[in-house]
């Protein structure tokens, strides 16, 4: 039975402290176990951590707070609604305006 993907969003998270694939494998691993993640994917050397969730049962600001849990610091997002380029390849659908944020250090 296929996923309601109806509340899903993408998050492009800016991470910074990762120096290399151990570090991107830390990183996906804390953001995948969390409960309505779907996809994660990092990469340490653009310092970015996209993930495709379920804004219903996780917010943003849940995922950044992992990432710090992970021992990384996330500065800032990107979020997109992503149910309408499910299936579809390559970049947000037209009319999708992403929105970006920066939270507060502690």
């Amino acid at each position: 039975m296929p996923e309601d993907v109806a509340h899903d969003d993408l998050a492009v998270i800016k991470v910074e402290g990762m120096h290399c694939h151990r570090c991107e494998q830390t990183i996906q691993k804390a953001l995948a176990s969390r409960p309505g993640v779907r996809e994660v994917e990092v990469d340490f050397a653009t310092g970015q951590a996209s993930v495709l969730y379920d804004r219903n049962r996780i917010t943003v600001r849940e995922l950044m707070e992992t990432v710090a849990q992970a021992g990384y610091r996330a500065t800032g997002f990107t979020q997109n609604r992503a149910a309408s380029r499910r299936g579809t390849s390559g970049g947000p659908s037209a009319g999708n305006s992403p929105s970006s944020s920066s939270l507060p250090q502690q």
